[in-house]
């Protein structure tokens, strides 16, 4: 214990967020892991020549934030193209994606066509797309989807797409939808929508963005610079390490390339989708098989859609809608049948899951045909927005991980997404978090890209307008660090600040205990993994 430490961190407010949690003034660090906590005068000895002495000036430090779902390479795309989660009306969407089809057109000009810098170059070899994510039509005043006469404005001449930021929901202008007029013959007339003339409006609803989806998915470089654009955003995020939803993506040879060159600073497990586990199977890539930054995760599955594209599978109808009860993406049979082959190969199993009827669906799926015992192999349901009782017990019981993402709570509020699409009573019933956790519930926080900002999700826990839906500030962080961990089988080395876990910290410039109602606006003032500074704003 008297070795001197690679890094000390003396003079804050140190959070362990174990339970119960408990409060130090400083930390030492040595070959990554975290070898000593106390008070100031217990730490600073540890301090030799070549230590770095970090003061935290009465800084808060808590344990690195975890994002239990997320989509890197779509946060990194919309910052590299255009994000429209800074729209506040189809008009500014518009106008966001002609500033990034001038970006496109300039990047031509200086280099050959489909040869460009900036990672667009590889989504089309024959032209090159202008692409835009995150839009969020329920805030707008003008409540409606972005539609083919919107992108027709921003070109008629190249293709267009603006993805919705569940990316449930597409739009596309003419050039696209001509392009792609065979493919989508042959995907259920729902998901194309048409006018009263019956043609498509250009919005396009779950199977049928998969055309789409394929045709701009990046290549190898295209997906680097998404990848690290994102690493950028969660190194300034205060996360730490994230469980990445990949499909047909080159972001699992990224991560293992800047992993072999110590170029990765986030921890990521891949949780990939079922029309890889027999490749996975046979690579040997198991359910926590690989490295300390590059791990393996669940098998994923879908069930139904979304709230914001009226395809999350209810049992009741649509409050807006009284026709619709949503969509199956993977019926129920299909995900037994997933559910059975990806757990007796001895993986762990996840599945996206919305509406009520959805979430049952897994959950009996787990109950009744899983591999094993659901709970001890962290089994999990991703979203779980609207649960009844009877699930939250079924969730309780069984031990499957509850994957949640607090920044959905921005949809509750009055005259909210949840209100539109449910009605006052079952808005409050949404997002359970409260009523979950007293029941026993493993909960897993993340963001799902939406945004990825986990001060913000915090906030909306704490802040949630209905009681059964609110955590106290520990709660809600605990959520997005060791339960987090939890659901990745990393509790024992990430979550909690605790000598013999690895040394991953996020640094506050604020407590966020201190005035619960802002805790949105703390800011990060650095960020630690495995004992290295990856992001110092001080």
């Amino acid at each position: 214990m008297s070795e001197a430490a690679d890094r000390v961190f003396l003079n804050g407010e140190i959070h362990t967020l174990a339970e119960p949690d408990a409060t130090h003034e400083a930390v030492a660090v040595r070959d990554g892991e975290i070898v000593r906590l106390g008070r100031t005068y217990d730490v600073e000895f540890l301090a030799g020549a070549d230590t770095d002495v970090v003061d935290l000036a009465g800084r808060t430090l808590l344990p690195g934030f975890i994002d239990a779902h997320t989509h890197l390479t779509t946060v990194g795309r919309s910052l590299v193209h255009a994000d429209l989660s800074a729209a506040d009306s189809p008009a500014d969407a518009v106008e966001l994606l002609a500033e990034r089809a001038a970006e496109v057109e300039d990047a031509e000009i200086e280099s050959e066509v489909g040869q460009g810098g900036d990672g667009s170059a590889d989504l089309d070899p024959a032209t090159t797309w202008v692409l835009g994510y995150g839009y969020d039509e329920s805030t707008w005043k003008e409540n409606r989807y972005l539609t083919r006469t919107d992108l027709d404005r921003v070109s008629t001449d190249r293709p267009v797409a603006a993805f919705r930021e569940d990316m449930h929901v597409a739009a596309v202008n003419g050039v696209a939808l001509d392009r792609f007029a065979d493919a989508l013959e042959g995907v259920p007339d729902e998901t194309v929508p048409t006018d009263d003339a019956g043609d498509p409006t250009g919005v396009l609803l779950e199977s049928a963005i998969d055309p789409i989806y394929e045709a701009v998915e990046p290549g190898v470089a295209g997906t680097r610079a998404a990848v690290e654009a994102g690493l950028e955003l969660c190194a300034e995020r205060g996360i730490t390490g994230f469980h990445d939803m990949v499909r047909d993506s080159h972001a699992p040879r990224v991560y293992r390339e800047l992993d072999a060159v110590d170029e990765l600073t986030a921890r990521v497990r891949i949780n990939y989708w079922t029309d890889h586990l027999d490749a996975l199977r046979e690579v040997g890539l198991a359910t926590n098989a690989g490295s300390a930054f590059v791990e393996t995760g669940a098998i994923k599955s879908f069930t139904d859609g979304s709230f914001g594209g009226r395809t999350a599978k209810l049992s009741e109808p649509y409050a807006d809608d009284p026709d619709e009860t949503g969509q199956w993406v993977i019926e129920p049979d299909e995900l037994r049948d997933w559910v059975r082959e990806a757990t007796t190969a001895g993986y762990q199993f996840t599945a996206h899951a919305i509406g009520d009827e959805a979430i049952r669906a897994v959950l009996d799926a787990y109950e009744g045909v899983a591999a094993g015992d659901p709970g001890e192999d962290r089994h999990r349901v991703e979203h779980v927005e609207l649960a009844d009782d009877a699930v939250i017990g079924q969730l309780a019981e069984t031990g499957v991980v509850a994957s949640v993402q607090p920044n959905f709570l921005k949809w509750a509020g009055s005259d909210g997404l949840y209100e539109a699409r449910l009605g006052e009573e079952r808005t409050a019933e949404t997002n359970r978090y409260r009523e979950m956790l007293d029941s026993g519930v493993r909960l897993a926080f993340g963001s799902d890209g939406m945004p990825m900002d986990p001060l913000l999700g915090v906030h909306h826990a704490v802040n949630a307008p209905a009681e059964g839906q609110r955590l106290s500030v520990t709660e809600a962080l605990r959520a997005y660090t060791h339960g987090a961990a939890y659901a990745g089988f990393d509790e024992d080395r990430l979550g909690t600040v605790e000598p013999g876990k690895r040394a991953d910290f996020v640094v506050l410039e604020e407590s966020p205990w201190a005035d619960p109602t802002a805790i949105r606006d703390v800011d990060v003032a650095m960020t630690v993994v495995d004992g290295e500074v990856v992001h110092d704003a001080r």
